[in-house]
């Protein structure tokens, strides 16, 4: 068998791309011998990994792989901290590097002011790629000041400059990097996560208290002032005006740089907003199972690919999604698109709209995501396609699956009900109360179903039922 060095974050360093790995893993060892390098010193969560794995230190790869030299070194990349001991092995030993953000400023940011102590080196970056305009970013963000123009800059150059091949999960990515090194070989190998087991809304929206028939709307993962979460609280505002029982539950940490509070406060939603902080496995589950819609937006992108998202549309959920990015390759017939313009909170209100008042229009969409799921974003899927692309870059023999899954990605199951409930948003006691009196009032005369937003739900429901 072909011999692989798998460089990534593991639990108990928490990342998306630590979940990812994890459960790709055991696939992919059915068709290669795996040995996987981790950060010095870190002890995996995961029994399973030390059991079917060859577990080394990052420290060790250079040398391991001049004393008996790999068949291909993966190394996986994302925007955050996580990364530092993966890109210092990238740069001494080159192989494919595995991108799952296309910006990789912060990260620069970051690695050169924390990790190697040397400002001058990611000022010196910034300017070698962005110019004079470049320096000055560089110089905000040494401030402090976190410019939305990194996102026009995404300083992934050294980290392509060293690859041998370039994968992602998204033609956005590969297309991106074209541009930024067209020499390098490039490929597309979906994101993939297990397919959840469907369970009962009802119990897990009992737990949760919030009086006869809630629409539960609920967004996952990190909130930071990019994930619209202003235009989520109107929409929420829009509903509970119009009679619905909305309640709007962020699932995950939220940003101390985020003002929720305040926005909270501005829209008059205090009741209805809830926040779990970070959440288990099981939790996760749990929250995904109750929500009625689910929203996954954020702008500017870094050219992610949302395993989040991928999640939430495996369990059969009606999404909402920002229409950029790589989100712009998830069908439309499998989530709704939000445009990114001054329609972008009543097309929000009016699909919320369509989902509450059209359980017909919420299954079928959440059906069709569950089917794009299973058919195109599973884990053998990825894990066969990873393999062809070495194959073809590397001139191996065809690859074939050589021994059974090393162990079952059992997803957690959500059935033993949620163990940490969400808890109310804590709006300063200062909010002025004749805000209340004020949206009411202002309710009855400029009511939300405008005759646009009711043509609109029209043609959703006409085009999606």
């Amino acid at each position: 068998m072909r011999r692989i060095a798998y460089c990534s974050p593991i639990n108990p360093v928490h990342s998306g791309i630590s979940d990812y790995s994890e459960e790709l893993l055991p696939y992919l060892a059915q068709y290669v011998d795996i040995t996987l390098y981790i950060d010095d010193g870190v002890v995996p969560a995961n029994p399973f990994l030390a059991t079917h794995l060859t577990i080394r230190p990052l420290s060790a790869l250079a040398h391991d792989h001049d004393q008996q030299p790999y068949d291909a070194v993966l190394y996986h990349m994302g925007n955050s901290p996580a990364h530092f001991g993966i890109y210092d092995a990238a740069q001494r030993t080159p192989g494919v590097v595995v991108l799952h953000d296309l910006v990789l400023h912060h990260f620069m940011l970051q690695y050169h002011a924390v990790h190697r102590h040397d400002i001058d080196g990611y000022r010196a970056l910034a300017a070698t790629y962005y110019g004079d305009n470049g320096t000055h970013i560089a110089d905000r963000m040494l401030q402090g000041i976190f410019d939305d123009a990194v996102f026009d800059m995404p300083l992934c150059q050294p980290v392509l400059n060293g690859a041998q091949l370039l994968i992602s999960h998204s033609q956005y990515v590969v297309d991106h990097c074209a541009l930024i090194a067209p020499a390098l070989p490039a490929a597309v190998v979906t994101q993939a996560v297990p397919v959840l087991p469907q369970t009962d809304a009802k119990a897990h929206r009992a737990q949760l208290d919030f009086g006869p028939d809630p629409f539960v709307i609920a967004s996952f993962g990190h909130v930071n002032p990019y994930k619209r979460v202003e235009q989520v609280l109107r929409v929420v505002r829009n509903l509970r005006r119009a009679g619905v029982n909305a309640h709007y539950i962020i699932v995950g940490s939220v940003s101390p740089n985020f003002a929720l509070a305040a926005l909270v406060r501005r829209t008059g939603t205090a009741e209805c907003v809830h926040v779990t902080g970070y959440v288990s496995a099981q939790d996760f589950g749990a929250y995904v199972a109750a929500a009625d819609l689910c929203i996954n937006l954020r702008h500017p992108t870094a050219g992610e690919t949302s395993a989040s998202l991928l999640r939430l549309l495996a369990a059969g959920k009606p999404t909402a999604i920002s229409a950029s990015g790589s989100f712009l390759e998830i069908p439309t017939d499998c989530a709704m698109h939000i445009p990114l313009d001054n329609s972008e909170t009543d097309m929000l209100t009016a699909c919320a709209f369509l989902v509450h008042q059209h359980p017909t229009f919420a299954k079928t969409i959440g059906a069709q995501a569950r089917a794009l799921i299973e058919r195109t974003h599973t884990l053998s899927h990825a894990a066969a396609r990873s393999i062809q692309v070495l194959a073809r870059h590397y001139g191996w023999e065809e690859q074939t699956i050589q021994r059974p899954v090393l162990w079952d990605v059992v997803p957690v199951a959500a059935e033993n009900g949620i163990s940490r409930l969400p808890q109310p948003v804590l709006v300063p006691a200062s909010a002025p109360r004749a805000f209340e009196a004020a949206a009411a009032a202002h309710a009855k005369t400029t009511p939300w179903a405008e005759s646009s937003l009711r043509n609109t739900i029209a043609t959703l429901f006409r085009k999606n039922s």
